[in-house]
């Protein structure tokens, strides 16, 4: 049997590496800790910033006070014309200049949107007057109209307003018609005889 004598040498150089090993896997374990911990701060101020935004409601927009009332009446039509027409009223303390009625017309064939200015007459309305505007377009070529907005000078710039519906269309009157239908046979003659047959509408 032969003995293995022991050297303190081993020993000391062992527990070292021991120790060594530990004190890496100790720096190793606090290391992914932190980086874990700063990963879920990271996610958890992203969610918050996030519910914030989600939960945040819309600025809110200072409405104005209408400055001009828009009269629009109901579409005429006349020879395969549409005349859109109405008046606007200065509802404002202040003098308006240059109003201009945006109406959005939609075509028939591809169903797009048209804009347009119709300029009101007189140009500058003082407080309390009226205006009137109008256009004639082909009923064939546009299916609707919509009341867009208000413009005034300078630099075409919206204009606060109020609407209502004006004038009724005029109900169209439909001429009567006379039809006379020419009657077969001899005068008091049944029209409609086995001998003759007619279809009898």
């Amino acid at each position: 049997m032969i003995n293995d004598p022991f050297h303190p040498e081993d020993a000391i150089a062992r527990e070292r590496d021991s120790n060594k090993r530990k004190l890496l896997a100790v720096v190793c374990a606090l290391g992914i800790s932190a980086v874990l911990l700063v990963g879920y701060g990271y996610i958890r101020k992203y969610h918050a910033q996030r519910v914030i935004a989600e939960n945040t409601p819309p600025p809110v927009v200072e409405k104005k006070p209408p400055q001009a009332h828009i009269v629009i009446d109901e579409p005429t039509l006349e020879k395969g014309m549409t005349t859109i027409g109405g008046v606007v009223k200065n509802i404002s303390k202040q003098d308006l200049s240059n109003l201009s009625v945006v109406i959005e017309l939609r075509r028939r064939k591809d169903s797009g949107v048209e804009e347009n200015l119709l300029p009101v007459t007189p140009a500058q309305l003082q407080p309390e007057q009226e205006g009137s505007y109008s256009l004639k377009v082909s009923a064939l070529e546009y299916a609707s109209i919509r009341l867009a907005g208000l413009k005034a000078d300078p630099q075409s710039s919206l204009v606060a307003y109020s609407s209502s519906q004006g004038k009724k269309r005029t109900p169209e009157r439909l001429e009567p018609k006379t039809i006379v239908v020419k009657r077969g046979g001899k005068p008091g003659e049944f029209i409609n005889s086995p001998d003759n047959p007619v279809r009898v509408p």
